[in-house]
């Protein structure tokens, strides 16, 4: 039986496609992904992400626990409202899950975990607590549903929709979050666009839905989520990196503070172990698709594409990959498609931002 968000019934209203993504009945498109993802990029979209998990941890502990618990460091947050993005790593220094943390207070933090990892990251946060005895309590808030509204006018249209919102969230920088009575309102997304991910009551989901839809908000599935999201370098859990992959082999360096005294879970492996990878971009100088798992040749060696897809940005194919260090960006490189070997450029892992190609 698959799991459904509350806004199951307002996408089949609007006759969304329908498929099963890990375990729950979610939207893949309304029609057409590309003028959804065009949408996002030229004015304004919006996907319903309930399936994602909060969590509030609340106590007097809570920064000492998170300290231990993540790899960035969550003494950066002094601001509240302030948004970390991190990585939850295992002892031998794999990816957990990668996570937003939000700073409330000083006893209170709002994490945002994947859908298809909640259960088990919070079963692996109540662990590490039973194991640390720290006075905090985990609390999962199924009982809120996520809408991310995304795009160049998308908050614009969200205070049309929410006027009521606006005098919070109007002030707020990228990667900060207010609470606008029962909302949580976060100016951040997973599409390389502006944009807010709204926490709001289960119960309100759908008359908000409805009223972002009025408002000219385009809704928008699962797959121009994908490309939007690849196209702007960001990783997806579970094909990028999970818990056999280190965060320095996927990218994620910029989210480890490996610096001071701080521990963490995972340190250790991370420091004996370093980086024996490098996570690139790839855009294909032939026709074709790139897709994850196929083959990269290097003369340093073989990769491989973690994550691939036409870009509708871009009208090209591109790739995330994970190369042997030494591979220059600019370098060309060989990809094993079918029974042919096609040339890619490497680039910088990022392709699209805030509208703008940057390869």
């Amino acid at each position: 039986m698959l799991k459904k968000t509350v806004l199951n019934a307002a996408h089949r209203a609007m006759k969304a496609r329908m498929v099963d993504f890990g375990g729950w009945d979610m939207p893949v498109n309304y029609g057409s992904q590309i003028e959804e993802h065009h949408a996002v990029r030229r004015d304004c979209g919006m996907f319903d992400v309930s399936h994602m998990c909060p969590v509030d941890v609340v106590g007097k502990d809570v920064r000492p626990f998170l300290s231990r618990l993540v790899a960035n460091d969550v003494a950066k947050l002094k601001a509240s409202g302030k948004a970390l993005y991190s990585c939850m790593l295992n002892e031998a220094g794999g990816v957990v899950d990668d996570l937003i943390i939000y700073f409330l207070t000083d006893e209170r933090f709002r994490i945002v975990v994947n859908a298809g990892t909640a259960d088990k990251d919070i079963a692996w946060m109540q662990a590490r607590l039973a194991d640390w005895k720290l006075d905090l309590t985990i609390t999962p808030r199924r009982d809120l549903a996520m809408i991310a509204v995304q795009g160049p006018n998308a908050r614009a249209k969200v205070w049309e929709a929410l006027p009521s919102t606006r005098a919070a969230s109007e002030p707020l920088k990228p990667f900060f979050a207010a609470e606008c009575g029962d909302y949580f309102v976060a100016r951040t997304g997973y599409t390389g666009e502006d944009g807010f991910e709204i926490m709001l009551p289960a119960a309100e989901a759908e008359q908000v839905w409805n009223a972002l839809a009025a408002a000219g908000v385009a809704p928008c599935g699962l797959g121009a989520r994908d490309t939007l999201r690849l196209e702007a370098g960001m990783n997806l859990y579970g094909q990028d990196m999970d818990e056999n992959v280190s965060p320095l082999d996927a990218g994620l360096a910029w989210t480890v503070a490996l610096d001071g005294d701080r521990d963490f879970v995972g340190k250790a492996a991370l420091v004996k172990n370093g980086s024996k990878k490098q996570f690139l971009g790839l855009v294909l100088q032939d026709k074709g698709v790139l897709r994850a798992h196929q083959q990269v040749v290097t003369p340093l060696g073989d990769g491989e594409i973690t994550s691939g897809s036409f870009a509708p940005s871009l009208q090209q194919s591109i790739a995330l990959a994970r190369l042997p260090l030494g591979v220059q960006i600019g370098d060309t490189v060989k990809v094993a498609i079918r029974d042919k070997q096609l040339d890619a450029k490497v680039v910088k892992p990022s392709f699209v931002r805030n509208g703008k190609a940057l390869v």
